[in-house]
């Protein structure tokens, strides 16, 4: 079938067909010779456009992976075995055999020297597939802007010009939205494809689009850290811009309104000096006089440079909020990781300050420009489910009457250097 098979790709197409079912195959099979009956090719092999087009890539990235899926042999001609021995390598293979095929792919220019202008050419294509369905509401132009923070999380070896495969693998870490969709490019577009969801984002239709941090591109790439039934819809539960600095305010709309019983949310803030970053919390915001959470948050950049920073384990101080305790060893506020008053993001109870420091929790480096911040604007959005109503709740965030608050503040304190002692 196809062109004449040296006995080097015969082999490998032997290998590859083991990792396949009998019915995987067979599916192989049929998709094949319906790629081929669209090239006319006689059921022979399929052409470049009509591969490009099945699998929804255009431009340097589908002319490079057409050319890594017929084992750059230049004749336009893509085999059934090409397709067994790519699916078998890319889909099946190792996680190092798959990071090798994406590292490859990456090299557009196919000069064996991947750089700047491969990874800018790749990142271009990614963002007009992912948004090619909406209109550019989100400011950013043609998303170049969208291009270069994500540009901006790549280390360049080599007097800052060369991309290394150790460069690749780091940068695939701090960008798992990029990652997702590079892995899945075989998957048909219309089946979900990986990498490709971004989360519709509600809020009030008088609050101004300009007002708000949370752009699509950013969602985007948040996202991609997130299980798919946390991408459909963000609920924007609190703009500092329309609800004033007020961390009471903010307790209680999150409380109110937020989503699967006070479930997980992003919060994001922009300080004076420009820069966008923020945590995505998977528990509720709820009082507590010691870290609490689980290994599902993280603390994420979103500008000058986006990156994601997952917990490493050195420790389980993840989420902190503490309201009205009067210690200086529990700062009042909400936070992630770190250590108290050393976070490796903090918003103090005021709301117009905070700090970032480097951060074993996460393996996070200081999130702005300087350790302590002065904030401009903190948003928050609830992640996934459903609105909920507003009626088993207090306005002020904090459950219970205030007879019953200032008894959980008494014992929380009593308990507090016990609690900090066993560290």
């Amino acid at each position: 079938m196809g062109n004449a098979q040296s006995p080097q790709t015969n082999s490998r197409f032997i290998t590859a067909s083991r990792a396949f079912t009998q019915n995987e195959l067979e599916d192989l099979k049929s998709l094949f010779f319906s790629l081929a009956a669209q090239s006319n090719s006689s059921g022979k092999f399929v052409s470049p456009s009509v591969f490009e087009s099945f699998f929804g890539l255009r431009g340097p990235l589908g002319e490079r992976l057409f050319d890594l899926v017929t084992q750059k042999r230049k004749d336009q001609k893509l085999t059934y075995e090409d397709l067994v021995i790519v699916k078998g390598t890319y889909e099946k293979g190792t996680n190092e055999e798959i990071e090798e095929f994406i590292y490859q792919l990456l090299d557009v220019s196919d000069d064996g020297a991947l750089g700047r202008s491969d990874l800018e050419s790749v990142l271009v294509e990614i963002l007009s597939h992912v948004f090619s369905s909406t209109n550019n509401e989100t400011g950013f132009d043609s998303h170049q802007d969208a291009v270069q923070i994500f540009i901006r999380a790549a280390t360049f070896s080599e007097n800052d010009e060369r991309f290394t495969y150790e460069d690749f693998k780091h940068w695939c870490t701090l960008l798992p939205s990029v990652r997702k969709f590079l892995g899945s490019l075989l998957m048909p577009p219309e089946v979900g494809r990986p990498g490709c969801q971004v989360p519709r984002l509600v809020y009030g239709e008088n609050i101004d689009s300009h007002l708000v941090l949370l752009k699509k591109e950013y969602g985007w790439h948040i996202g991609g850290a997130l299980p798919q039934h946390e991408l459909e819809e963000w609920r924007l539960l609190y703009h500092s811009s329309i609800n004033g600095l007020s961390f009471t305010t903010f307790l209680g709309n999150i409380t109110r309104t937020c989503s699967n019983d006070g479930g997980p949310t992003v919060l994001i803030v922009k300080d004076k000096e420009g820069y966008i970053y923020g945590g995505y919390a998977s528990q509720a915001w709820e009082r507590h006089g010691d870290f609490y959470g689980d290994l599902k948050s993280f603390l994420f950049q979103l500008y000058p440079k986006a990156s994601i920073y997952k917990p490493t384990g050195a420790n389980n101080n993840l989420q902190w909020c503490a309201v009205n305790f009067s210690s200086d060893s529990i700062p009042n506020g909400i936070g992630f990781g770190g250590r108290a008053n050393h976070f490796g993001l903090f918003v103090s109870a005021s709301f117009d300050q905070g700090h970032t420091f480097t951060c074993t929790t996460f393996g996070s480096p200081c999130l702005s420009k300087t350790n302590r911040v002065e904030l401009e604007v903190i948003e928050c959005w609830g992640v996934g489910g459903e609105e909920k109503g507003s009626g088993s709740h207090n306005n002020n965030g904090v459950k219970g009457s205030v007879l019953e608050r200032f008894k959980e503040d008494r014992n929380m304190l009593k308990m507090v250097g016990l609690a900090n002692s066993s560290e």
